[in-house]
């Protein structure tokens, strides 16, 4: 995706993200973030869009510490979102492209990184907000739903801080069928490993599925990668929500060994 998509696609996420909120109401109950409410979702994608926007505006070289959550409610609370949302959304558009500034794992540059990389903070915590109203989320359109998945798979989660470890090495496969797009993801004692090749590449066999399958003839040959033991397959939007834990693995087709799933979903989430 190029930079104006992104930073496009971010301005048109946080105006759903705030509707949401609005209707809802600041005390409803975020289901897709146990324990949140509005409130809380508010505050701290708020923070978040701020400490980019210092990054970007100041030219920090270095982490730069985030300024906290606001002790604010209501009304002033969703125009403190709004009021940092859109300052973030200018500062990019107005940002240099030879900007200079702290990334916390490869980009193109740091621009592209910082507006990646709000786009979809912005996007799946717009499907908390809407997940407190019950009704059906807007949807991601697939090539940002296929970026998405490769900044999580081979971005946030091949940083030492990655909880996605195995004393015994497996590997993981996720495949999206509304695209070529397929990424293999090895799993060990270090930070998994992901590589994306494309679906003319893969191709479906009889190998081991790991033991513990759930459905028998998982495994997937591809050159230099062997047999998966588990494979997640699904649409582009479904992998990208249930990879980032805004849906359940029954959201997709699970071929091989579920304790790999699980191994996923018990340890990946992204904390603060």
């Amino acid at each position: 995706m190029e930079i104006t998509r992104y930073i496009a696609s971010l301005s048109e996420e946080g105006r759903l993200l705030a509707a949401a909120a609005e209707q809802a109401g600041p005390g409803a109950s975020v289901p897709t973030c146990p324990g949140w409410q509005i409130r809380h979702l508010l505050r701290h994608t708020g923070m978040v869009h701020r400490w980019a926007t210092a990054h970007v505006a100041e030219g920090h070289t270095t982490p730069h510490p985030d300024g906290g959550e606001p002790d604010l409610d209501g009304k002033a609370l969703l125009d403190w979102f709004r009021e940092g949302h859109d300052h973030l959304v200018r500062t990019l558009e107005t940002a240099p492209a030879g900007l200079e500034c702290w990334t916390f794992f490869p980009a193109p540059s740091p621009l592209a990184f910082w507006s990646r990389r709000q786009l979809h903070e912005t996007t799946v915590h717009r499907a908390d907000a809407e997940s407190a109203l019950g009704g059906p989320l807007s949807p991601v359109d697939t090539n940002r739903a296929v970026d998405g998945i490769d900044e999580l798979l081979t971005g946030f989660h091949a940083r030492p801080k990655s909880r996605v470890r195995s004393s015994t090495p497996r590997t993981l496969r996720v495949r999206a069928v509304d695209t070529d797009a397929v990424w293999t993801v090895r799993i060990s004692e270090e930070p998994p490993q992901a590589v994306r090749t494309s679906a003319a590449n893969t191709g479906t066999d009889s190998g081991n599925p790991g033991a513990g399958a759930a459905e028998p003839g998982a495994g997937s040959a591809e050159p230099g990668a062997g047999s998966a033991d588990c494979e997640l397959s699904g649409t582009a939007e479904g992998l990208y929500l249930a990879l980032w834990n805004r849906l359940p693995l029954t959201a997709l087709t699970l071929r091989g060994d579920r304790a790999v799933a699980r191994l996923w979903t018990d340890n990946s989430a992204i904390t603060w």
